[in-house]
C-alpha cells in the first residue's frame, strides 16, 4: 500500500484534494490508483501540485469552483466508496439473506439497498455481480462494516475471494438546481436527464430523481474496482513467472514441475476469460444504456475518467506477453513428454529382446550349432 501526493490549490479560497492509493504493488503498472478526496480547511499551508498523470487528476481543478463556492441549495460533500472483495458475487444468494435490510431489492444488474447504517448517518449501497459494491454517503469504515455484517455472512455469495480487497473512493454533492454530471473529480447529483422510475420505491437517502444516475455512476466505479482486482492478480502471476527466462537461460529447465506448469497455464486462461469473455468485459457498454443516452453519458464519463478502457488494453497486452510464455511452457511440456515416451519405448524394446533371448536362446543356439556340425560333415565326405 502506498500513498500519492495531494492536489492543492494555490489560492486560499480553493480547497485542496488528497489522493491516496490502496494497492500493495509497485506503481510501475498502468493502473489508475484508488483515490481519496478529502477537504482541507482554507488556513492550511498549500503544497506544490504534482504533475498530472491521469485524466481524473488533470481535470481535478474543474471541481474547485463547486468546492470553494457553496450555495444555499448545495449539500455537503460526501463520499462514494467502492469495495471489491471477490471475482464474482452470486446475487441470487442475497434474496433469502436474513441480515439484508427488508427494503433491499433488485435494480437492473445490481442489488440495491436504499438505506443502511445508523440513524442520521445512513447511506445507499449498490451490490454488483462483478464482486464489488458501491456505497453512497458511507465512509470506508461503514462500507467494510456492511461487508462484514451482511455480505460476508451470505453463504456462497463470493466466488474466488480476492487476497486483498480493492478500493476506489470519490466524492459527490447534491444540488437540485445543477445538472447531474461529473465535473472534474466531483459527482454532482442535480436535475435528472432521464425520466425517473415511476414504480413505487421505498424511502431512500438521496433524491429519487437521480437514482438511475447514481446507478450508472456506481456501475462505472464498480468496473474500475473489479478491474483493479484483476490487475493485481495478473501482476502476481507475472511476478511468479519472472524467474522462468532466467531459469531457462541458466540450465535449460523451467524450474518447476509438470503439475505447476499446467496450473500456470490454467491461471492464464482464467485471466483472459475474466477480461474478455465474462459479462463484465470492461469494454462494452451495458445494454441497459442503449436507449438511455443521458445515463450512458454518465457511465462513459466516469469510465473514461478512471481509464477503464486503457487499463483493460494494458491488461490485454500483459496477457499477450504471458501467452508467449505460455507457448514456451506448452513446448517444454510437449518435449518433456516426447522424451519420456522415447525412453519408455527404448526400455520396452530392451525388455522384449531380453525376454526373447531367455525364452528362445537355447533353441537358437542349437539351430546355429547344428547347422555348423552338418556343414563340417559334408566337407569330410
Amino acid at each position: 500500500m502506498f500513498s500519492m501526493r495531494s492536489l492543492t490549490s494555490s489560492t486560499p479560497w480553493c480547497r485542496s484534494l488528497s489522493v491516496s492509493r490502496r494497492h500493495s504493488l509497485v506503481p510501475s503498472r498502468l493502473v489508475l490508483p484508488s483515490r481519496t478526496y478529502t477537504s482541507r480547511t482554507v488556513d492550511e499551508n498549500p503544497k506544490p501540485k504534482p504533475k498530472a498523470t491521469t485524466p481524473l487528476r488533470r481535470s481535478a481543478l474543474a471541481s474547485l469552483p463547486i468546492r470553494s463556492n457553496p450555495t444555499p441549495t448545495r449539500g455537503d460533500i460526501q463520499t462514494v466508496f467502492t469495495l471489491a472483495t471477490a471475482e464474482r458475487y452470486l446475487l441470487s444468494r442475497l434474496r433469502s439473506h436474513p441480515d439484508l435490510p427488508p427494503r433491499a431489492q433488485s435494480l437492473h444488474e445490481a442489488w440495491w439497498i436504499p438505506k443502511w447504517g445508523q440513524n442520521g448517518k445512513e447511506g445507499e449501497i449498490f451490490v454488483f455481480s462483478n464482486g464489488s459494491f458501491v456505497s453512497w454517503g458511507l465512509g470506508e469504515t461503514e462500507a467494510r462494516k456492511f461487508f462484514a455484517e451482511v455480505l460476508a455472512r451470505a453463504p456462497g455469495l463470493q466466488v474466488a475471494p480476492l487476497k486483498e480487497p480493492e478500493t476506489e473512493e470519490l466524492e459527490f454533492v447534491v444540488d437540485p438546481i445543477e445538472a447531474t454530471r461529473l465535473q472534474g473529480d466531483l459527482i454532482i447529483l442535480g436535475q435528472a436527464g432521464e425520466d425517473p422510475l415511476q414504480q413505487n420505491l421505498p424511502p431512500m437517502v438521496f433524491p429519487q430523481e437521480t437514482l438511475l444516475a447514481r446507478y450508472a455512476f456506481s456501475q462505472a466505479l464498480s468496473r474500475s474496482t473489479a478491474l483493479s482486482g484483476l490487475e493485481t492478480s495478473l501482476d502476481d502471476y507475472l511476478t511468479s513467472m519472472a524467474l522462468l527466462p532466467h531459469s531457462l537461460t541458466e540450465n535449460g529447465k523451467p524450474g518447476m514441475g509438470r503439475t505447476a506448469l499446467i496450473k500456470k497455464l490454467g491461471e492464464l486462461m482464467k485471466f483472459r476469460q475474466g477480461l474478455n469473455l465474462n459479462r463484465e468485459n470492461f469494454s462494452d457498454v451495458p445494454d441497459f444504456y442503449w436507449t438511455k443516452p443521458e445515463l450512458e453519458k454518465h457511465f462513459k464519463s466516469l469510465s473514461d475518467a478512471l481509464e477503464v478502457k486503457a487499463r483493460a488494453m494494458s491488461v490485454n497486452d500483459k496477457i499477450t506477453y504471458a501467452a508467449e510464455a505460455q507457448s514456451v511452457l506448452r513446448q517444454l511440456l510437449t518435449e518433456s513428454s516426447t522424451h519420456r515416451m522415447e525412453l519408455i519405448i527404448i526400455a520396452l524394446i530392451a525388455v522384449e529382446v531380453v525376454i526373447a533371448l531367455i525364452r528362445d536362446g537355447p533353441e537358437l543356439w542349437e539351430i546355429f550349432t547344428g547347422k555348423e556340425h552338418k556343414s563340417t560333415d559334408t566337407k569330410h565326405h
